[in-house]
């Protein structure tokens, strides 16, 4: 931990000395995709991975029936209710919302902003980068400003001169994919102090875990005394008592403000209590106000983008790469407190190992699920975020430790998985691989053998409840009346679950040969052959296939959800990440290379996916759907069937037509960008380096693909890692450049278009020269 601490000192000092020269907040613009957002999406006020992620809110009181549609921060509206504090994937609360005059009892709406507390605003008057937020209240001429640091929200509220100022805390109101609200809390201490909680049922913790709650805690410190305080529930009588308990619990503080009076609220927040919230404010923000708070979030959005510095490229690029990795660093947000209590799945209070300084010896996050992340997220931490990946393989096993199962989606400790799959085990097994090893590797691995063998008693919420009949069978079962469910005999997304339990048995086969698990590894990678029970030779595409061995009947290849999890046959056959070479032969080399340049011709017009369509499952039924996460790796497959050149081209086609830099056209049109992995995937593609195999085998390697940039520089973690950077650079860059001429890496020339993991860690010069038509002697 020492030296991790001094290398994070030193990642800091550097970017600080490169600040004046980089402005690299200048090219991250968070409005960018917001149409149609997720809840965690937009939260500008806040710093890599924190739990307090300050942001607005203008629809986000309107509920989440399902627990994922798209509600918080939309690009196309124009009032807002309010400025929330915790955003996270099923995880939202406490709003904080500035006002002038009457006191009104609920938001109103967005077709009658004036029915309630929210307020219009212009565009115009709305700024949003990495850390810091603000935006001028039109109905009450206040400007509001956000910023955070770790665990501790800022909201800076300057006001008009009015008799009538109030700061309004509505706490015990689903906010958000909070869900249904069980109990709220606020009061106000003294004069400058308000505190409370909420406990709320998520609909995914609902599914998976009827009887577990989500609970949050804040601590509020605000820098001028109030005069009064009333309380109330939304919508109902108002009271002059200074505390109130039950669902759709609300505080107002009243203030007489001067002319342009600045009213800062300090937000310490928690998932345990109270008590830990005032804690993570006094060790994080005591001596904090503000500007110190905004220079400070500042400074270390610019160390976390640093390890990564572009130069080249167009200036859309760069916003579309930096805008990209914003996202990528903001999802996933810490969960435990500076003293390391951290919430328990069973509702009690976990405490995280302390150092012999008293600092923990690691973080623990919530998550969104993994499901697809290993062609994105986890490849971008591997190489210049380790200490985050190692926390989160951390963070999984502690709940393993508790439960006994891996968790794919993570709320508090409390299940969550989206999909009803798991891929945490796979994610672990390639940390393993890329030399992350800074955890207990032998409960690790236990984990990741029971996650892909066993169901007896398996917890719903830890996902693949089939995965007996993939063991047993070595496949699952297609069942086409219990709709988009999955039960132990069998799933309405069977065939995708197959090549998804393929995949991951191969990961965990990996594992195990390293740790020479010899029997487990035979086992493994046998069930890694799975998908070839489900492949058609009369289609050449991946099939369903019933209980007693039979393909299903009246097979439409571009059905979605029939046997595929948001997705289709088409998309799905090319799901063999692991196997990819077998899967080329099984079809043909000619078959397959002429029917993915095909779906890739189709796909152009249509934006590679959806189209203009505003839905997060736009083009589940198309033959290509860059919106979604099984399709991620197909524009790389080239690599493996003999046309690197291929993947070189439409990958840089993707890169510039499904990717925009505005609000409706961000990443695709109303995507689900899923806390930051279409932006990863940006990153990782733009900088030329992918791994189809999410770096599952051992001694991964990246494919090398076509940079958007001239010179990268990556900055790499020496707790993990022998190199100090390394670079890519590109010669003969242009837009009519896409093509691979030659490849030389430390110096060497070579006809190969991979790259070792480890060549890349330990630090080195990769330089591509580019010519506007294909090398065709450049091969695997």
């Amino acid at each position: 931990m020492k030296k991790q601490c001094i290398t994070s000192v030193l990642f800091l000092f550097v970017s600080v000395q490169l600040l004046a020269s980089s402005g690299w907040l200048d090219y991250v613009d968070p409005n960018i995709g917001t149409t149609h957002s997720r809840w965690f999406f937009y939260t500008p006020g806040a710093v890599p991975f924190g739990m307090a992620k300050m942001g607005p809110s203008t629809n986000g009181s309107y509920g989440n029936l399902n627990g994922w549609e798209a509600v918080g921060y939309e690009d196309q509206h124009n009032s807002i209710e309010g400025f929330a504090c915790f955003h996270e994937f099923q995880v939202g609360g406490i709003l904080l919302q500035p006002i002038i005059g009457e006191l009104k009892t609920k938001p109103g709406t967005l077709e009658n902003p004036a029915e309630g507390f929210r307020s219009v605003f212009d565009k115009k008057d709305e700024k949003a980068t990495a850390g810091y937020y603000s935006v001028l209240l039109k109905d009450y001429q206040v400007k509001v400003e956000l910023t955070a640091t770790k665990r501790v929200g800022f909201q800076r509220y300057t006001f008009p001169k009015s008799d009538d100022a109030r700061i309004l805390f509505d706490v015990g109101n689903q906010l958000g994919e909070s869900g249904k609200i069980i109990d709220a809390y606020v009061e106000m201490v003294d004069k400058n102090t308000v505190q409370g909680y909420v406990v709320t049922k998520p609909e995914y913790v609902k599914k998976y875990q009827p009887e577990a709650e989500v609970k949050m805690f804040f601590y509020a410190e605000i820098d001028k005394k109030a005069e009064s305080c009333n309380t109330f529930l939304r919508g109902g009588e108002i009271s002059k008592e200074s505390k109130i308990q039950g669902v759709g619990a609300c505080l107002a503080l009243n203030f007489q403000t001067k002319t342009n009076e600045p009213i800062t609220v300090k937000i310490g927040q928690s998932y345990t209590s109270i008590k830990n919230a005032k804690l993570n404010l006094e060790t994080e923000a005591k001596d904090l106000n503000f500007d110190k708070a905004k220079k400070q979030a500042s400074a270390v959005w610019n160390e976390y983008l640093n390890r990564i510095h572009v130069e080249g490229g167009t200036e859309a690029e760069k916003t579309k790469f930096y805008t990209g990795l914003y996202h990528a660093l903001l999802g996933r947000g810490v969960a435990s407190d500076v003293n390391g209590a951290y919430p328990m799945n069973n509702g009690e209070i976990g405490h995280i190992e302390l150092d012999e300084k008293g600092t923990p010896t690691f973080n623990y996050y919530n998550t969104d699920a993994i499901w697809g992340a290993f062609w994105n997220l986890t490849q971008l931490w591997s190489i210049a975020y380790p200490e985050y990946y190692s926390d989160w393989v951390k963070s999984q096993l502690l709940v393993y430790k508790e439960t006994g199962w891996l968790g794919d989606g993570m709320a508090n400790s409390k299940y969550v998985s989206g999909v009803g799959t798991n891929f945490t085990g796979l994610a672990i097994a390639a940390a393993y691989n890329c030399g992350i090893r800074d955890f207990d590797v032998e409960l690790g691995y236990e984990a990741v053998l029971k996650n892909e063998l066993e169901w007896r008693n398996r917890l719903e919420g830890a996902g693949k409840v089939d995965v007996g009949q993939f063991v047993e069978k070595g496949y699952v079962p297609y069942i086409d009346n219990i709709g988009y469910g999955t039960i132990a005999i069998g799933s309405g997304f069977a065939a995708s679950h197959t090549l998804e339990y393929s995949f991951s048995s191969f990961a965990a086969a990996q594992f195990a040969k390293l740790l020479h698990k010899d029997a487990d590894y035979r086992q493994l990678s046998e069930l890694a052959k799975g998908w070839k029970l489900l492949y058609d030779p009369e289609t050449k595409l991946i099939r369903p296939k019933t209980g007693d061995g039979e393909f299903i009947k009246n097979f439409d290849p571009l059905a979605p959800w029939v046997g595929f999890q948001e997705g289709n046959a088409v998309q799905y056959t090319f799901y063999v990440p692991h196997d990819i070479e077998e899967l080329v032969e099984s079809v043909g080399h000619d078959v397959f290379n002429t029917r993915l340049d095909s779906i890739f011709i189709i796909s152009k017009p249509n934006g590679f996916g959806g189209g203009k369509t505003v839905h997060a499952f736009a083009g589940v039924g198309t033959p290509y759907n860059h919106g979604n996460q099984p399709n991620l790796h197909i524009s790389w497959l080239f690599n493996f069937s003999g046309k690197p050149y291929l993947s070189q081209k439409w990958v840089r086609e993707i890169l510039n037509d499904f990717y925009g830099i505005d609000g409706l056209h961000g990443y695709g049109y109303g995507q689900d960008e899923d806390q930051g992995q279409l932006g990863a995937w940006y990153v990782m593609s733009s900088m030329g380096l992918f791994d189809v195999k999410g770096l599952t085998e051992i001694n991964p390697k990246f494919q090398i693909g076509s940079p958007l940039f001239d010179r990268i520089t990556i900055q790499l973690n020496r707790d993990y890692y022998t190199g100090q950077k390394f670079v890519i650079e590109t010669k003969n860059n242009s837009a009519d450049n896409s093509y691979i001429e030659t490849i030389t890496l430390n110096g060497k020339k070579q006809d190969s278009i991979l790259i070792p993991f480890r060549e890349v860690v330990n630090g080195g010069k990769l330089v591509i020269e580019l010519n506007s038509s294909p090398n065709l002697k450049l091969e695997k």
